[in-house]
């Protein structure tokens, strides 16, 4: 299956008193269109854009079916609506611009518009027949808003392609990889502030960041953020400035290996003031596989590899990206309990194997046949990176019977107190219990850890509630303690982040939705399960 044609959510908006269609939902689709639907019936609201949608291809250029899909929900907030999307990676460098846009919620009319290629003070909506600056880093994942303080907090991705930068313009390596806040109401920039310098790696911020008021020591409350990233690194910050409430200090990084001609950033950004959760760089010793035949393969591959670990340029001899795009901690996020200044958060540590090609490279011409032959989403390699000189070889870390060559645990879930900024406790997050070699599913609840995609979330009870996992659970832990207290098994994956409401009854139940993820290869379905805590919970 295709892994990214997912949703990862919708948007609730009640619109005044009077307003035709006042109780309306907002979702993206994967036409590239932004519809609004009546909430009570489920029909499009037709006073809506044309006929209850808006064309989110309008302004983009050339535009195929597969180059812009909307797979997380819009920002309803302050009288706008605010919306990204995922443009494809790694297919072509001339690919849509990853303008980030905003429409009054009750009419669709555009009404700015976030093109970083345009000047910063060029905030208005195009007219018909003009095309927002192309390739531009697009923010794929969910936005967050501080509507108190009128901001909006977008996490951003790369120009196209990822792997090969050698292209790049001023705009792109000024905003790629960085958690950017614009003000609601006019989409003027506040602060931005990079996390990774020309990426190279795919280490786009996943989703916007989580918003809280930390209790300093000292007394103070400062109006936070929290941001989670692919690399491992948590970064915490005044959500109003963009300074570090915690410590980032810039640290020299290999130079060596890039294709010719290509910069690579003489530093980059560590959050030095709070627990990293980066993984090691894999050596020969710490090589693992399911049998001693996998491992030696992992050896022999670790000592052909021209670099390990994190921020290895990308070249023509592979490097083994630990941590790589599929995280430490993806769109899942962290979560964070106020009251009791604990943040939590879901890991995976999952190696890949990265390297480019020459495009007259003749090894290319097998893969693109590979490719075009349309394997599925877990064998798929090859990066096209079409308009420029190489492709990109994307490809798990894994022994020849398919388990990764790093040692188990590949998942945890961790707890950080926010005042000490130590691990409060940290547990192995999932079982083997439907992963195997050569995709059977082992059916034996073995504590390994497991790749997971999907945040959790935390009740003011002091339960954290995750799924994420490839083992189909739903899990509730002690936020204290890290103690497993309940879990129920799913009948699908559920790659997603539950959510929790009080009923009419006075109850309060918490809900996940469980359809399955390609990548992951867990089971599809199409279910919405809810669950009720016990009274007092």
């Amino acid at each position: 299956g295709n892994s990214y044609l997912v949703c990862r959510g919708v948007a609730y908006f009640e619109a005044p008193a009077g307003t035709p269609c006042p109780r309306r939902i907002f979702a993206p689709t994967f036409n590239a269109r932004l519809m609004a639907l009546n909430a009570d019936t489920g029909r499009p609201c037709p006073s809506f854009g044309q006929g209850g949608s808006v064309d989110l291809r309008a302004n983009m250029g050339v535009s195929h079916a597969a180059d812009q899909i909307g797979t997380s929900p819009p920002m309803v907030v302050n009288g706008r609506l605010i919306v990204g999307e995922r443009i494809v990676d790694n297919l072509n460098r001339n690919i849509p611009s990853g303008v980030v846009r905003a429409y009054d919620p009750i009419s669709g009319q555009p009404i700015w518009a976030w093109d970083v290629g345009r000047s910063p003070d060029a905030i208005a909506p195009l007219s018909p027949g003009q095309v927002y600056t192309r390739g531009t880093p697009n923010v794929w994942g969910a936005i967050t808003a501080d509507p108190k303080n009128g901001l909006v907090y977008l996490g951003t991705g790369n120009a196209s392609p990822d792997y090969w930068i050698g292209w790049r313009r001023p705009f792109d390596d000024r905003f790629g990889t960085s958690i950017v806040a614009l003000e609601i109401a006019t989409g003027k920039l506040r602060w931005s502030r990079q996390l990774v310098h020309r990426d190279m790696w795919d280490m786009d911020l996943a989703i916007g960041p989580s918003l809280f008021d930390y209790r300093a020591p000292d007394g103070r409350t400062i109006p936070a953020l929290i941001q989670t990233t692919k690399m491992g690194q948590v970064y915490f910050l005044n959500r109003l400035t963009g300074a570090p409430v915690a410590a980032i200090t810039e640290r020299p990084v290999r130079q060596d290996g890039a294709t010719p001609g290509v910069r690579v950033s003489p530093t980059q950004p560590f959050s030095v003031g709070m627990p990293s959760f980066t993984p090691p760089a894999p050596t020969e010793r710490s090589t693992w596989g399911a049998t001693p035949i996998d491992q030696l393969m992992c050896r022999i591959e670790i000592r052909r590899a021209q670099g390990t670990g994190i921020y290895q340029p990308t070249g023509l001899q592979p490097i083994i990206g630990h941590p790589a795009f599929d995280g430490v901690t993806d769109w899942g996020g962290a979560a964070v309990d106020p009251v009791r200044g604990i943040m939590t958060v879901n890991t995976m540590e999952m190696p890949f194997k990265i390297w480019l090609m020459r495009r007259d490279d003749p090894r290319v011409g097998p893969l693109m046949k590979q490719k075009k032959g349309g394997e599925n989403a877990r064998e798929a390699s090859l990066q096209t990176q079409y308009n420029t000189p190489y492709v990109a070889v994307v490809k798990a870390w894994v022994g020849i019977f398919g388990a990764p060559c790093s040692a188990p645990p590949w998942g945890h879930l961790t707890a950080v107190d926010l005042k000490t900024r130590r691990v409060v406790w940290r547990e192995v997050l999932g079982t083997a219990r439907d992963t195997g070699l050569f995709g059977t599913r082992l059916g034996v609840p073995i504590k390994t850890g497991v790749p997971n995609l999907g945040g959790s979330i935390v009740t003011a009870g002091g339960l954290v509630f995750i799924a994420a996992t490839t083992d189909q659970y739903l899990r509730a832990f002690d936020i204290a303690s890290g103690k497993v207290l309940w879990k129920a098994r799913l009948p699908a994956g559920a790659q997603a982040t539950p959510m929790t409401y009080r009923g009419r009854d006075g109850r309060q139940y918490v809900v996940v939705t469980a359809g399955g993820h390609g990548a992951l290869g867990t089971r599809y379905g199409d279910y919405t399960l809810a669950f009720a805590l016990p009274r007092g919970a």
